[in-house]
């Protein structure tokens, strides 16, 4: 049985008055979180839903959240959890191209839903309401068995490079992801997880999510990002993990420290994906003086979490996302599939239990993304060191090729970031007669701070050789950004290159 509710179940069992799930006032504990998916489970299924379903949510955080991923699984449906910050057009083409049966949506979503062609179920969920009360029906006790194989949930890419691709995510995807997590941090029913990032997101809802409650411990769920309200809830719950997307860390670090509050119980944060400045990791520990920060990398195909930075490795292996956790095979591998020596740079490839088998409905991506072996092609550039010790060197789809030469935008982004005058900074390839593709540089300056080019040129030669340097710059107020803090590549070049 693999069902999400069996692990619900059992710790209804044995320990039935612990903390389970906190959202704002709703404190449920392991008995009352069972009955209330159980209630739920009965509503959903008065409406229609039942094995393979598919469901599409389109909530922000909240303890319904939570319920409803259980009181689906509880049924044998599929949850698609969709970005609320997408339009009707894209909302569209997701729930059709998904074959959504039912949209579950709160209720401040209703005019983006407004003429959806499937069926949509409105809910209060800031309300802090029971969902399952709200629903109506009889309490459904016997969970539908599910095999390691049945597709357990739908998570569509954010489409930093193309359509959103349709990620199917079996329950051994899901499992296997949980059992990763447990070990590499050790998890135990005495953690205490914040979630605050958006739980449509891979990063919020399982790195490491819900194994914590796989193991009896307890999620605390923040409906939206503040920093003042994230260190408070640290305190006050006692914390011990969390979850948080680049721009989150920036913001809670920028926090004025006189009066901040015990922030001891918090023992890791995950909070990377990219070469993380020495500085940044230090300022991190002079905040939380018992937490690790763990720069990782993971991928939406593979239920995230592929690699974490390891205890006391941050410092002497700066600029890498960490060792490969158990369950993943990880090579880097030229285009023609031969695998690189070490130091080599090529494209990340993975194999393991918790990688999908394929897109949505979608052969041809499925068959392009996978070598004959099984192996995953991410899309990124990396190169193992000696020790095995991953580090990113940029998206395939990102790199600049000016004049033959390849050009890492991300190696000149982490240049130009050294500036005291730059605030955030992308780097896109701008088309040009001579080179075919030279750097341009897109930088969100400091409040209060100018910069020309000249600066940044001159600056970035005393750091780089000629050809990689920016050969043009624009100056804006914001970068486009995706919920786990990805920049835009494709939106950015839109919008930049459009009048050129």
């Amino acid at each position: 049985m693999l069902n999400l509710s069996a692990q619900l179940r059992f710790h209804a069992r044995i320990r039935p008055q612990a903390e389970a799930l906190i959202y704002g006032d709703t404190q449920l504990d392991w008995a009352t979180l069972d009955q209330r998916v159980r209630r739920l489970a009965g509503g959903l299924q008065a409406r229609g839903i039942g094995p393979d379903s598919i469901v599409g949510m389109m909530m922000k955080n909240s303890s319904a959240f939570i319920e409803l991923l259980y009181a689906l699984s509880h049924l044998g449906a599929v949850s698609l959890p969709m970005n609320f910050r997408l339009s009707a057009e894209e909302i569209g083409y997701i729930t059709g191209h998904a074959g959504v049966d039912l949209v579950l949506a709160d209720a401040e979503f209703a005019p983006v839903l407004e003429g959806m062609d499937r069926p949509v179920l409105l809910l209060d969920t800031a309300a802090q309401s029971d969902p399952g009360l709200v629903l109506g029906g009889d309490p459904i006790d016997a969970p539908q068995p599910r095999a390691g194989g049945d597709l357990m949930r739908l998570m569509y890419t954010s489409g930093t490079t193309d359509r959103p691709k349709g990620v199917t995510h079996s329950y051994d995807n899901f499992h296997y992801k949980n059992m990763d997590m447990v070990l590499s941090l050790q998890l135990s029913a005495q953690d205490r997880l914040c979630m605050v990032g958006p739980l449509y997101h891979v990063g919020a809802c399982d790195l490491p999510g819900m194994a914590v409650h796989m193991v009896g411990g307890t999620l605390v769920v923040l409906r939206d990002y503040d920093a003042q309200q994230v260190v408070d809830t640290i305190a006050r719950e006692r914390i011990t993990g969390i979850w948080l997307a680049p721009v989150m860390t920036s913001g809670i670090l920028a926090l004025e420290r006189d009066g901040l509050p015990d922030l001891s119980s918090l023992r890791w944060c995950i909070a990377g994906g990219d070469r993380t400045p020495e500085s940044r990791i230090r300022d991190f520990g002079n905040l939380f003086p018992k937490a690790r920060y763990i720069d990782a990398y993971g991928m939406t195909e593979t239920v995230s979490g592929d690699t974490l930075m390891e205890p006391g490795r941050e410092i002497d292996k700066i600029g890498s996302v960490g060792r490969p956790v158990s369950m993943v095979e990880l090579e880097i591998r030229d285009d023609a599939g031969a695998v690189q020596p070490i130091g080599e740079a090529g494209e990340i490839c993975m194999r393991g239990p918790k990688v999908t088998r394929g897109y949505w409905k979608d052969p041809e991506r499925t068959a392009a993304a996978m070598f004959p072996d099984g192996f995953l092609r991410s899309g990124d550039v990396g190169y193992l060191d000696q020790d095995g010790f991953l580090f990113l060197t940029d998206r395939k789809k990102d790199m600049i090729i000016s004049g033959g030469e390849n050009i890492a935008s991300s190696e000149l982004e982490r240049v130009i970031f050294m500036m005291p005058q730059v605030e955030d900074v992308a780097v896109i390839a701008k088309p040009d007669d001579k080179w075919g593709e030279v750097p341009m540089a897109v930088i969100v300056p400091r409040p209060g701070q100018s910069l020309t080019l000249d600066q940044l040129t001159a600056f970035c030669r005393s750091r780089l050789a000629g050809f990689k340097c920016p050969k043009d710059m624009r100056l804006v107020q914001a970068l486009p950004r995706n919920p786990s803090g990805k920049i835009l590549k494709r939106v950015l070049r839109d919008e930049t290159l459009k009048d050129l």
